[in-house]
């Protein structure tokens, strides 16, 4: 059963949709072929939008180490503004642990991505092995 706001929109639809109609030279109303565009549609509304061919890859811990060298200074950096009077040396031990907790963290929301793109989409998984 649809919802009332489904109703709602659906009645809108009705109220605005309107036909084109011509009149021929012995005043009948002659109904206008629609152009092929329109036949498309359904219901008034547009085909659904196709998503973007992204390519979803399975997890690598090569991909995480890049994403490491990428964010391993920003959190530096972060913990270095954060906490001026810090030595420097509890800056680096503490940049390290968020790394530990990071890299796996981020590989394993890699495979979930990975593993939901395959139940979406229907795709096989790869072997993995190359050449």
């Amino acid at each position: 059963m649809p919802s009332r706001k489904q109703r709602r929109r659906r009645a809108k639809e009705r109220r605005h949709d309107y036909e084109f109609v011509y009149v021929d030279e012995e005043g009948r109303e002659v109904d206008v072929d629609e152009p092929a565009e329109q036949r498309k549609k359904t219901n008034g509304r547009p085909p659904p939008k196709r998503r973007s061919g992204r390519v979803v890859e399975p997890a690598s811990w090569s991909r995480v180490g890049r994403r490491a060298l990428i964010f391993a200074p920003l959190m530096f950096i972060t913990i270095r503004l954060l906490e001026k009077k810090e030595a420097l040396t509890a800056s680096i031990a503490r940049t390290v642990f968020l790394l530990a907790l990071f890299l796996p963290f981020s590989y394993v929301m890699d495979s979930m991505l990975y593993r939901s793109h395959l139940k979406r989409t229907g795709a096989r998984p790869d072997s993995g092995k190359k050449g």
